[in-house]
């Protein structure tokens, strides 16, 4: 072994099991597996949409990738059913640790060769010192910039104030970009240096080496391999669900579904993540849902604003905000105190944890240190956040889309009926997982109303995205939606056919033009959950209530808050015959 080449990447003490293990040497992303010959270490992210391999899972002699499971042999690396293989590196054990050789990995160039300056783009006029801005509705942001790339191409540039912003919908490009994180590319600084401001110091806007033990305990909690254990607690938050609007039903009321919802993925996720019963649903008024809602339509409305007043001068607005979070703050606190009075009071928790909570608390950061409080409770308001609207969000769409498309909520019926049987919801995961319809009225409502139209990203370095020369510093709008719209990748682009995930019977069908939950190393590492919380909602709901809508379709706009959700949705639920 030449000790120059071999990087220390982990202490054999630390690694308990087969793997995977996610580990980094010297900036390359590794995957370690213990075979029954020994060690064999990888290239860290799959070939397909970069994502890391070391978050999948051990299936038998494969290693499984998490987000589309592609399969790989654990002594080839080489893809099952496809030609893709895994490059394989050098790996060793000795003084307590493992050591691995990535100088044969191929590494990307930060500094790429371009052809183009971002001064060649095209974009709309703009006015000295605002820029764009006065163009811009923070509410309407993703209309605004959809509407500028049909006029203006696939990728554009504009201003706000005297920042420039480039712009693409080109899938190649985005891939790119999301691909290249978080080396090239990063997260906003502005959107992380507001959320700071807020308080929020989690692995959402965490960047570089700070980012990765956090990403590793959140994926971990909410890892595929833990859904079986999980989905009980799903089930129960969904009967939970049914037995609140039966007594709707009775009532004939009229229901503000997207709120209806909230409180379903509230709950699952406290349930889940924090091992908390807040029973939300089963409350008449839920104090921290309504502090929730407050936080990220305010830091969307910051990253669109030209002066951070906020700074200077406190609006109603600005102060509605700290309160909020100093509500859901406290909360959490509370709930932060009774974990750590657990795991003094049950030290071999300390072992096994048995939810996030837990695993923060006797986790070390990248110094070897615990996470301080802030650290955890940035995590816990992070996980919340994203628990609650995203996964609402959507099946608040679905069910605006089902109700213009009874036929798919009598197919959901139907489906439902088989699979499900006599029961309220799924019995157990296995039963959840053959709701094939269900998966692809979610599939087509992520296509057409996807709750994340527009991903930021901003070059670390001076780099080129396609052939264009990026400086360092420069900020990127990902359009997510128009590809999945596009004629080239699907047939009848705008018309809401679930059936295209059913079955190709002709006609363009990319599924990669689709990314709901973003690609690369930082895809959501909810995906999994938020599926399974999809089907199992909407097996129960259609099994269980006929729907209608309060109101026209025409009435339902998009509102975007950082999350784009359905406005003016009121439905009135009817108890099935």
């Amino acid at each position: 072994m030449k000790p120059e080449t071999f990087i220390r990447v982990a202490n054999s003490s630390e690694l308990n099991g087969a793997g995977p293990f996610a580990l980094s040497a010297n900036g390359a992303d590794v995957v370690l597996l213990r075979t029954g010959g020994g060690w064999r270490a990888f290239e860290g992210r799959c070939p397909h949409q970069g994502a890391l391999l070391g978050e999948g899972e051990m299936d038998g002699g494969a290693l499984v990738c998490r987000n589309h499971r592609w399969r790989f042999s654990v002594d080839s690396g080489r893809r099952e059913g496809g030609p893709e293989c895994l490059a394989s590196c050098p790996v060793a054990e000795r003084d307590g640790g493992v050591f691995v050789d990535v100088t044969g990995l191929k590494r990307s160039s930060a500094a790429k060769p371009a052809t183009r300056s971002l001064d060649d783009l095209p974009g709309p006029k703009g006015l000295p010192v605002i820029g764009n801005l006065h163009q811009i509705d923070s509410t309407k942001v993703h209309l605004i910039l959809e509407g500028w790339a049909a006029r203006y191409g696939s990728t554009f540039h504009f201003w706000m104030g005297s920042t420039r912003v480039v712009a693409t919908s080109d899938p190649a490009l985005i891939e790119e970009a999301l691909r290249a994180r978080p080396e090239t590319f990063r997260r906003s600084a502005k959107t992380d240096l507001i959320m700071t401001e807020i308080g929020i110091r989690g692995v959402f806007n965490a960047e570089g080496e700070v980012w990765r033990p956090q990403r590793k305990l959140s994926v971990a909690a909410l890892a595929q391999r833990n859904l079986r254990q999980l989905y009980p607690s799903i089930r129960m938050v969904a009967e939970r669900l049914k037995t609140r609007w039966h007594r709707a039903a009775t009532r004939g009321e009229t229901l503000d579904i997207v709120e209806e919802l909230k409180r379903f993925t509230v709950d699952v996720t406290m349930l889940i993540a924090f091992g908390h019963d807040a029973n939300t649903v089963g409350q008449a008024d839920d104090v921290i849902q309504r502090e929730l809602e407050v936080i990220l339509p305010a830091i969307s409305r910051r990253n669109f604003a030209l002066f951070p007043t906020w700074r200077y001068v406190q609006t109603p607005s600005d102060r509605r905000l700290v309160r909020a979070f100093a509500k859901v703050r406290a909360w959490l606190e509370g709930l932060l105190t009774d974990a750590r009075a657990r795991l003094e009071a049950e030290p071999e928790r300390g072992q096994k944890p048995s939810n996030f909570i837990e695993a923060m608390l006797i986790a070390l950061d990248e110094d070897g240190k615990p996470f301080s409080d802030d650290v955890i409770l940035s995590n816990l308001v992070t996980m919340l956040l994203a628990g609650e609207d995203t996964t609402a969000f959507t099946l608040a769409w679905a069910i605006h889309l089902l109700c213009d498309s009874p036929q798919w909520a009598s197919e959901l019926r139907r489906e439902a009926d088989a699979v499900v049987g006599p029961m309220d919801a799924p019995a157990d995961l296995d039963t959840a997982n053959r709701l094939a319809r269900a998966s692809a009225v979610a599939n087509e409502t992520m296509r057409l109303r996807p709750v994340a139209p527009i991903a930021g990203a901003e070059a670390n370095v001076d780099t080129a995205l396609g052939d264009f020369f990026v400086p360092k510093g420069t900020r990127i709008a990902l359009l997510l939606r128009p590809a999945a719209t596009d004629p080239v990748n699907f047939v009848d682009p705008l018309v809401f056919r679930p059936e295209r995930w059913l079955e190709h019977a002709g006609g363009a069908h990319n599924g990669s033009a689709l990314l709901p939950f973003g690609s690369g190393p930082r895809m959501c590492p909810g995906r999994s959950l938020a599926l399974l919380e999809m089907k199992t909602l909407l097996a129960m709901l259609t099994k269980t209530f006929d729907l209608e809508r309060v109101g026209t379709s025409a009435d339902v706009s998009e509102l975007f808050g950082f999350t784009m959700s359905p406005a003016n949705l009121r439905v009135r639920l009817n108890a099935r015959a």
